[in-house]
Formats: structure tokens, sequence, C-alpha cells
């Protein structure tokens, strides 16, 4: 697939948000902001017997960061604890499928911060 499809993906993201809203009784939740940009991101997710089992996220900010939250949310739902951990900056990065300069790439990468904590800070 070339850029252009990869952006049409994740615009689609950003116009239908899958996974948005807030999960009952969370196992975790994060809130976790962009001072450069302003975005936001609040994830709460439910985990059982080590699997992300429900995430949801809301969020306020550029179709990047509220897309690749989006994308986030469909690609962990149902992972261990341990593969999200796993996934890298690059790997999400190769998810997205777009050529992002330094600053826009903390946009993308906001949700994959946010969610890493998130599951690293809480005992999940």
């Amino acid at each position: 697939m070339n850029d252009e499809v990869y952006t049409e993906i994740l615009l689609d993201h950003y116009r239908s948000p899958r996974n948005y809203g807030s999960v009952e009784n969370p196992s975790a939740q994060i809130t976790e902001h962009n001072p450069l940009c302003g975005d936001t991101v609040h994830f709460s997710l439910k985990v059982e017997g080590g699997k992300i089992v429900d995430i949801k996220f809301v969020g306020q900010g550029c179709s990047i960061s509220q897309g690749a939250a989006s994308i986030l949310t469909e690609l962990v739902k149902g992972k261990s604890v341990a593969e999200v951990q796993a996934i890298t900056d690059a790997d999400f990065l190769k998810i997205l499928g777009i050529r992002l300069g330094p600053n826009r790439e903390k946009c993308a990468l906001l949700s994959l911060n946010a969610l890493k904590k998130a599951i690293s800070t809480k005992n999940v």
C-alpha cells in the first residue's frame, strides 16, 4: 500500500473513531497530553487474565493523534499485556504506514506511550 491508502485509513479512524468512549469499571486508565500541540488522549481498559479484553478512548487533537488512538485500540484488543509492551515506536509507526516528521511522530505515538504507561503502572 502507498502513503495515500494509509492516510485514508488514518483519516477514516479520525472521522469515525473505533472504541470511542469509556470502559465501565476499568482495570486501568490514563490521560496523556502533548503540551507542544495540545493533543490529549484518555484510555480506559479492562484486563482479565493478562489480556486486554476491552479498551476505549476519548480525546481531542489532530487527525494523526486521534486516528492513531483509534487504530491502536483495534490493534491491542485481545492481546496480552506483554504483547502490547513489546510494540515499539517503530512498529507502531510502520503499522500507521505514513511518513511523519519528528513533531508529527509525537502526535502519532502519544496513544502508544499513554497505553504502555497505563499498563505498566497498574497491576493489570
